[in-house]
């Protein structure tokens, strides 16, 4: 079973590019034969590992849909601006891109710190910003008009990984966090999914974004008989705590969400990451009865070949159809106003085999959360009895 022939007809043409003329249209990025979008997020720098899969996934989608005819006839161009995971150079390339490129839409920013930075940005220029990688709750509730998500929320993720070792008997929680917008969206999802069960956090550490640098954020957790200790961060210093504690003996279990990007902390951890549990907002890629992991696999195949799917650019990939979907459904009188629109009328639309929903008071696609773990240097389902294949 194949999905993507809903949203693609038949046809040619693809652009990445990051330079691009002057367009002659009423609404901003469109002409009669293009559709520009701008992604802004890490393409270097210690997060470029989660940017360039986003940019993957939806260059190998953007590509299948131009080659199929396109949007009623338009191409999608995807210009592409490094962030390097920094706020400040989030809001200017956003600028640049909005201002001097004229994109009709943003799609794939990565990170909470970067993506808050460009709220003001999308709102006053009334700019749709799409399938942003973070799970962050500012830009879910209360709704932002302009913002469409598709992953569920950090607070979804926490209270799974939450509920998963309570169930077990586990009590006592800690937290290390990356201390700027993303680590503290965890840090205070855990609390709130503790509070639900009437439990309280017990400890909390913190470390600075862009550094490695988790030994204080380990002796503040050290010395509380912690059962587990939930991780908000991207995979380097991720991996970095994991062997600091490892080597302090802390024998808390360790949990992370779905922003530390899985397949690049595997890649740095190995088997020195086993029984980690790892929240996604995706299912495993590798599970190719789910039409739309095999549709992405083929896509990347093809499109994107130096790369393969990954729990990153498989969302990209998800999140890239869901906007072809909607920029189809809009029509071919298309301006933004028109585009959110289209997004509101989803209900339980089929992305081969992944059902999503979006409306005017919520503008969150999915709120599912699987559990992985790694094991034997694998990713594997939580709940996969050791040594099982």
């Amino acid at each position: 079973m194949r999905f993507f022939p809903r949203f693609f007809p038949e046809c040619c043409c693809f652009a990445i590019t990051v330079a691009v003329g002057v367009v002659h249209a009423a609404e901003p990025g469109v002409t009669d034969t293009h559709i520009r979008l701008g992604m802004v997020n890490a393409q270097t720098g210690a997060a470029s590992g989660l940017g360039r899969a986003m940019l993957d996934g939806a260059t190998a989608v953007f590509q299948e849909a131009n080659q199929r005819g396109g949007i009623h006839g338009r191409s999608i161009e995807l210009v592409v601006a490094d962030d390097g995971y920094d706020p400040d150079r989030a809001i200017s390339e956003t600028l640049r891109l909005v201002e001097e490129k004229q994109v009709f839409a943003l799609f794939g920013n990565v990170g909470t710190p970067t993506t808050n930075a460009v709220i003001p940005i999308v709102q006053e220029m009334k700019v749709p910003l799409v399938g942003a990688f973070t799970g962050a709750m500012t830009l879910r509730r209360p709704v932002v008009h302009e913002i469409i998500n598709f992953r569920a929320s950090y607070d979804d993720e926490s209270d799974a990984l939450v509920q998963y070792f309570v169930s077990r008997g586990i009590k006592r929680f800690g937290v290390l966090y990356q201390d700027d917008g993303f680590g503290n969206a965890v840090l205070d999802g855990t609390v709130r999914a503790l509070q639900r069960r009437d439990m309280e956090l017990v400890a909390k550490g913190a470390f600075q974004r862009g550094t490695t640098a988790v030994k204080a954020g380990l002796a503040a957790l050290i010395g509380h008989d912690l059962q587990v200790v939930i991780m908000a961060g991207p995979y380097t210093p991720v991996a970095a705590f994991v062997r600091e504690a490892s080597q302090a003996k802390l024998k808390a279990a360790l949990a992370t969400v779905s922003f530390v990007g899985t397949d690049s902390l595997l890649q740095l951890l190995g088997t020195e990451g086993n029984n980690i549990l790892i929240s996604q907002v995706v299912p495993l890629p590798g599970e190719r009865t789910l039409p739309i992991a095999a549709e992405c696999a083929d896509l990347l195949a093809r499109h994107v070949p130096a790369a393969r799917l990954s729990f990153v650019s498989f969302e990209g990939c998800i999140s890239a159809t869901l906007m072809v979907a909607a920029l189809r459904r809009t029509g071919a009188d298309l301006t933004r106003e028109r585009l959110i629109r289209s997004f509101e009328t989803f209900d339980r639309l089929d992305l081969g085999g992944l059902q999503v929903t979006l409306r005017a008071d919520d503008h969150q696609a999915s709120t599912a959360v699987f559990l992985t773990r790694i094991a034997d240097g694998r990713i594997v389902p939580a709940d996969l009895a050791p040594g099982a294949k």
